[in-house]
This record gives structure tokens, C-alpha cells and sequence, in this order.
């Protein structure tokens, strides 16, 4: 007598249920923002992101609102905004940096990202994403740095 055992595997292709609800925030952010005007943008997408960082878990609200605060201090040209689910700051409407939960992908670290419109070139190469556990004196005045330079 032979017993067959059957086991769920679940797929690695296509895009996980984490990645496939962050798209669906975008396409709401998208015509929340259409609905809403150029005009209304910037006071707007600051509430959301305010709004969005006050929902997370403790250990990230406290990151994200810091970052908030040393953003809005180093580069006040920057609009807030959502992008995928995530507190943002863009310049002519281009993601300049984002905030990322550790919650956001069940990662272990809350993620500080740059997109390629930030001006950090250094060379052939350098970081554009920088993981966080917690944030230190100086890693605030080097966050404050790396946004200076990026929305340069």
C-alpha cells in the first residue's frame, strides 16, 4: 500500500500579496490625486503622508515621523506625498526619497530609499537605499545630508 502526500508550495513567480497591495494603493493614490487637482497636491499630500504615518507600529511611526521632520527641515522645496503606500517626497512630481515600513514586505529593517531622480552620484557607484533599526543623533544629521543632496 503506497500513500500519496500532497503539499502546498506557494509560488515564487509573479508578484506577492504584499507587493500586489502596494499596486493597489498606487492606482487609489493616483485618482485620489486626479480627483483632487495640481493645486490641492502639496497641502493634500502632506496630510496623507501625516495620516499614513500614524497608523504604523510604534517602531516605525517614531523613524518615519523623524524622517518627516528632517525632510521637511533639509529640503522644503520636496512635496510630500504617498507612492505605493509609503510617505514620499518628490520634486516636479518625481519620488526623490521614500520611507518603508518593516511591517510594509514582513522585512526585519524599515527601509530609506532613494529613486534616480536624487542627486547622489558618487562615482560608478553608491547606496540608494539605506536599512534602519532605529535612528541615532547622527544618523539624522546623515539622513539630513544624503536629503540635502538628493533634492539638490
Amino acid at each position: 500500500m503506497t500513500t500519496t502526500r500532497t503539499t502546498k508550495r506557494k509560488s515564487t513567480v509573479g508578484f506577492s500579496e504584499e507587493e500586489r497591495a502596494a499596486m493597489k494603493e498606487h492606482a487609489q493614490e493616483l485618482k485620489t490625486a486626479a480627483r483632487r487637482g495640481a493645486r490641492a497636491a502639496k497641502a493634500d499630500g502632506e496630510s496623507d503622508v501625516l495620516a499614513k504615518i500614524a497608523e504604523m507600529a510604534d517602531s516605525d511611526r517614531v523613524m518615519a515621523e523623524r524622517i518627516h521632520a528632517i525632510v521637511k527641515a533639509n529640503a522644503p522645496e520636496l512635496s510630500p506625498k504617498l507612492w505605493y503606500g509609503m510617505p514620499s517626497y518628490a520634486r516636479d512630481g518625481k519620488v526623490v526619497c521614500f520611507f518603508q515600513t518593516a511591517e510594509k514586505f514582513k522585512a526585519r529593517y524599515a527601509t530609506l530609499g532613494f529613486n534616480d531622480s536624487a542627486s547622489l552620484d558618487d562615482g560608478a557607484m553608491w547606496p540608494t537605499a539605506f536599512a534602519l533599526t532605529e535612528l541615532t543623533a547622527a544618523d539624522e544629521t546623515r539622513i539630513g545630508e544624503l536629503v540635502k543632496k538628493a533634492a539638490s
